[in-house]
């Protein structure tokens, strides 16, 4: 079974109530299996549109991930963030080959 992603493009208005928005995702990121493998770290633009911070977690499968996002502990999470930042998220399945 492929692993699953989120991949997230993310601007931050307010570091400080993202800051909550970081701890109230720990719970449900680690019940379904979510680990950080990307964490807002530098980066360069080479082609496209982006947004400053990106992130990529990876789940054990895409029924994890999609779990994941729609669980109240994470609703609720994100409601955290919604009003400080700007997202585009996707859940992507990993490729096995």
């Amino acid at each position: 079974m492929p692993k699953a992603y989120w991949v997230a493009h993310v601007d931050v208005r307010d570091p400080d109530t993202y800051a909550r928005y970081r701890e109230a995702n720990a719970a449900p990121l680690a019940r379904y299996g979510g680990r950080f493998l990307i964490r807002g770290g530098a980066q360069t633009q080479m082609e496209g549109e982006t947004r400053a911070r990106t992130v990529v977690i990876e789940f054990p499968s895409l029924e994890a991930a999609t779990a994941c996002y729609d669980s109240p502990e994470y609703q609720a999470a994100k409601a955290i963030r919604d009003p400080v930042s700007t997202a585009d998220l996707i859940i992507v399945e990993g490729y096995e080959g």
